[in-house]
């Protein structure tokens, strides 16, 4: 019995040292953050919106941390392939993402198979910009605005046509969210890409969109789109007269895009603070807050903690609107 107990006893000691060694490790490593370059993962292609926050973002953590950031553009699965290559990279702040919300929120409920648990793959490091979906028609739509639109869409279902990138787009879950509280029904009409159905909605050959302002603004500027609402708490900066769903008379419609950093479950808690930290400070710099208030983007920078119960609170929200609107898996 003693001898059980002695065995019991080392074999806690050993594991209290291994604990209170890994415990000195992370510090150290913590210390001495960063030593090499830093690999940030856009899990999209080069030119879209998540590159260019990535590189915008890459450029000024280079100068406040001391060492390169290199952007790698890993496209395919909705961001998927790009996300997995982080899930699995090694913890130490050294590979990182540059993830949408769809990523982290709506994906596993779009994929029949996920390459990773997105609750438990990530540590949530910042928000580094949100932006609000518009609800935009064609200027031949005889609805002035969005009371006059929901009259027009409830008296004749079905009928109104609205566009979107593809199934499972940020566009696609904005639509069926908008259908869902105005209590309508609009005809899908699902796109390969943003640009597209852009060009057959100037055209007329669908009659809206709800999508994030980059793909929009410019035409609605031009005039050549019908902007009806904003799906927001509060008016756009960049189109101060156009109302929120909200005062245009539709509750409860709030959708917007984010896009964030993230690290692989695990990463040493002071090196996120350290990039929470760098992270903030930079979008707070006036020429990337200009620079991307013309995209009809809000840069954040918000701690962990804020960002990790977003995600949590949107995860929740787009798995009902998808079960709710019959979205099924690809």
């Amino acid at each position: 019995m003693t001898s059980l107990i002695n065995t019991l006893r080392f074999a806690r000691g050993l594991l209290v040292a291994a604990l209170v060694s890994a415990g000195l490790c992370a510090s150290a490593q913590a210390q001495t953050y960063p030593d090499r370059p830093i690999r940030l993962i856009a899990p999209f292609p080069a030119g879209g919106l998540v590159d260019v926050l990535a590189r915008a973002v890459g450029d000024e953590l280079s100068k406040s941390l001391g060492q390169t950031i290199i952007v790698e553009n890993r496209p395919g699965a909705g961001g998927n392939i790009g996300a997995e290559a982080v899930a699995k990279a090694t913890p130490d702040g050294y590979t990182l993402l540059m993830t949408s919300a769809g990523i982290l929120t709506a994906n596993q409920f779009l994929y029949a198979k996920m390459p990773f648990d997105p609750a438990t793959a990530f540590i949530p490091v910042s928000n580094v910009a949100d932006m609000p979906m518009l609800v935009v028609v064609n200027p031949n739509v005889k609805a002035k605005t969005l009371a006059e639109f929901v009259a027009m869409a409830k008296a004749e279902p079905g009928k109104l046509n609205f566009g979107s990138p593809g199934v499972g787009t940020t566009g696609h879950l904005g639509l069926a969210l908008f259908m869902h509280a105005a209590k309508i029904k609009l005809t899908h009409v699902p796109y390969k890409g943003a640009a597209p159905a852009v060009t057959d909605l100037i055209a007329g050959q669908i009659d809206g969109v709800v999508d994030n302002p980059p793909t929009v603004l410019a035409h609605i500027e031009a005039g050549k789109l019908r902007p009806l609402a904003v799906a927001a708490k509060e008016r756009m900066p960049q189109l101060p007269d156009l109302p929120t769903a909200k005062e245009a008379g539709v509750a409860d419609f709030y959708a917007s895009s984010w896009f964030g950093v993230a690290a692989p479950a695990g990463t040493p808690k002071e090196i996120v603070a350290r990039l929470q930290k760098e992270i903030a400070t930079a979008l707070a710099k006036p020429v990337l807050r200009e620079r991307f208030a013309k995209l009809g983007a809000r840069l954040i920078g918000d701690s962990s903690e804020h960002f990790a119960q977003q995600i949590a609170d949107d995860r929740a929200m787009w798995g009902a609107v998808i079960k709710a609107a019959g979205i099924t898996p690809n």
